[in-house]
């Protein structure tokens, strides 16, 4: 799909270790294949109609959850298909957190997490892991910074000790973090300045969030990491990097009492401390409707619309949320979906456009929409935003048919049970839920949650939440010296 990429705030995590070209390409290869699988394995739920989508669903895996005395929260799953495991310790700070000024402090601790501690130096910890075979690495985001090793199962104590060591004993020298703010600063370049869609959905969401913090990018703004100081990423560790502020995630091949005497052994005598209060990054029902104009070096025109709407942890009615999700898979859910088969085929109004919604935020969210106009037709945007909002319209007045609804929901549920088969999949989601204020209970009744979803709560949904009262449009526009 050609035109603006959208991105939810929390869907594009700044990693410690950015990918290369090579290995981009052969991520956006396994997506393609992932997407296709899931889109096969829609076709056969829609096909055997009579069996229940839980026949399809992953068996559930035995899950057991425990807090140790300093307030650590462990969260166990078991998956005995393989001698491997996952584990994965999340940390409740990322860029919301963060206030005016002292923007990027969450991601740049990230990076000074592999930079030594009281027993090991830089990049040892790494070293040991590379060694014994495992892959390991971070990301941060707006509501949490995690880190993760996948490695053998006998391997584990490993992992969990080094994890350990480095929320007790952070050393952040001086030296290390002169010539990692540099590392971060070009990530920035690359990843957002240099990049006509990002730095134009940034400054999107800059506007899209008038009274949230998600209105703050996550690897920050330039002139903040350009004054950043290393006290101020001591104080930013002291503050959030305690056992009481974390959860520790681990699936695989292992046991609860194996994991719970690991847990004990390694981060038991870690002491808990206070941690500063953490206000949710609630967003305005109704800011009004929001517009701007942006040139970036691109050489084609596109359209960005974000509706407000809440997230699950702030929804008041969770079927709601649900109901956005089909939304968004029945607007760009595949080669069907209304997006594509409307505007794109029958219409040629766009050369593509696309939908995504996140409602695993710690607070309110956005429904985004994305398009370019078909150029060769000779459309404009104005065109593009005329037929958008025909098709939303046409959802606030007409609920979709039950079977076009049960087409676009077998392919939500197909797409997340494919997923859930890894368990690093498994223990991402658990992770997510945990720590922007939800259960790791909801991956096991999501299911449940999205079967119960009927065309009048689709309606519901467009009508409460596809109004200009909510509404941010961005016009990105070519630079008129973008070809020179």
């Amino acid at each position: 799909m050609t035109g603006m990429v959208l991105r939810q705030p929390d869907q594009y995590p700044s990693t410690s270790k950015p990918a290369d070209a090579k290995t981009t390409r052969a991520v956006l290869q396994v997506k393609q294949r992932m997407n296709a699988l899931a889109r096969r394995a829609a076709g056969l739920l829609l096909s055997t109609v009579c069996l229940p989508f839980a026949a399809f669903a992953a068996d559930t895996q035995p899950t057991h959850e425990f807090i140790l005395d300093n307030g650590l929260k462990v969260v166990v799953r078991e998956d005995h298909r393989a001698p491997v495991v996952v584990s994965q310790i999340w940390y409740k700070v990322g860029s919301t957190y963060e206030s005016p000024g002292q923007t990027g402090l969450s991601h740049a601790l990230e990076h000074m997490m592999f930079k030594g501690s009281e027993k090991l130096g830089p990049g040892e910890a790494s070293r040991i892991l590379r060694d014994l075979g495992a892959e390991e690495n971070a990301f941060t985001s707006d509501d949490y910074t995690a880190y993760y090793q996948v490695l053998a199962r006998d391997r584990l104590p490993v992992a969990l000790e080094l994890e350990a060591d480095r929320m007790a004993s952070l050393r952040l020298p001086a030296d290390e973090f002169s010539r990692e703010i540099e590392v971060i600063k070009e990530e920035r370049r690359l990843r957002t300045d240099d990049q006509p869609n990002a730095k134009a959905f940034e400054l999107f969401s800059a506007m899209a969030f008038p009274a949230s913090s998600y209105r703050t990018p996550t690897i920050g703004w330039m002139a903040d990491l350009d004054r950043m100081k290393v006290e101020e990423l001591r104080h930013w560790y002291e503050s959030w990097y305690v056992p009481n502020n974390a959860t520790l995630v681990v699936v695989g091949d292992v046991t609860v009492d194996e994991v719970k005497g690991l847990a004990q052994r390694f981060f038991g005598a870690i002491p808990k401390r206070a941690v500063p209060p953490a206000k949710l990054p609630l967003e305005l029902a109704k800011p009004g409707l929001r517009e701007t104009t942006l040139h970036v070096q691109t050489q084609l025109p596109s359209l960005i619309y974000g509706f407000n709407a809440p997230g699950l942890a702030t929804a008041k009615d969770p079927r709601t949320v649900h109901a956005l999700r089909l939304i968004s898979a029945l607007l760009d859910g595949g080669y069907s979906a209304r997006l594509p088969s409307r505007l794109e085929r029958g219409q040629e109004l766009v050369s593509g456009a696309s939908s995504s919604y996140n409602p695993f935020t710690r607070g309110d969210s956005l429904f985004l929409i994305s398009a370019t106009p078909n150029l060769q037709k000779h459309k404009t945007l104005a065109d593009v935003e005329a037929g958008i909002w025909k098709l939303l319209d046409e959802l606030k007045t007409t609920p979709p048919s039950p079977e076009e609804l049960e087409r676009v929901r077998a392919q939500v549920i197909a797409g997340l049970v494919y997923d859930r088969d890894s368990i690093s999949s498994q223990a991402t989601a658990i992770g997510q839920l945990e720590t922007v204020g939800l259960s790791w209970k909801l991956i096991d009744s999501e299911l449940d949650e999205l079967k119960s979803v009927t065309p009048a709560d689709i309606q519901n949904a467009a009508r409460t939440y596809f109004t200009r009262e909510r509404l941010s449009v961005a016009h990105v526009l070519p630079e008129e010296n973008a070809h020179e």
